[in-house]
C-alpha cells in the first residue's frame, strides 16, 4: 500500500469523516484542545464540529492556531495523522475557517472539476 503522503487526498470537514473510514483524507481546522499526554487533540471545522487527531508520537513542540492533517481516518472517526502542518496567520490575518467550509462544499458538489482519485493505467 503507498503511503498516505504519496496518493491524492481529498480535502474533507467533519460531516465527511465517516465516508472516507480508512481511506487517506486532508483536514484542516483550529486546535481546540490539546491532550496532556501529547498523542491526541481536537480541531474543530469551519463548521464548529470537532474532530479527534491521534498522533503516533507525542506532540515536541505547542500546537494551537489552524494546522493541516494528512492521515487515514480510523473506524470510529478519529483522524490517525501520518503528517500535520501549523499553518500561519501572518499580519494579523486570520485564517477564514468557515470560507474554506464552503470551499470543501464546491469541491464536494463538483467532482468532475476536483479530481482526488489516482490514475489507473490501462
Amino acid at each position: 500500500m503507498s503511503g498516505v503522503l504519496d496518493v491524492p487526498k481529498p480535502r474533507i470537514n467533519c460531516s465527511l469523516l465517516s465516508q472516507y473510514i480508512s481511506r487517506p483524507i486532508c483536514f484542516v481546522g483550529r486546535v481546540e484542545k490539546v491532550h496532556p499526554t501529547g498523542k491526541t487533540f481536537t480541531v474543530s471545522d469551519g463548521e464548529g464540529k470537532i474532530a479527534t487527531v491521534e498522533l503516533n508520537e507525542p506532540l515536541e513542540e505547542e500546537l494551537s492556531g489552524v494546522v493541516e492533517v494528512l492521515g487515514v481516518v480510523s473506524n470510529k472517526g478519529v483522524i490517525m495523522a501520518t503528517f500535520y502542518n501549523t499553518l500561519r496567520e501572518d499580519k494579523g490575518i486570520p485564517f477564514d475557517l468557515e470560507l474554506y467550509n464552503e470551499a470543501l462544499k464546491v469541491i464536494q458538489d463538483f467532482p468532475q472539476y476536483y479530481p482526488f482519485k489516482a490514475a489507473t493505467s490501462g
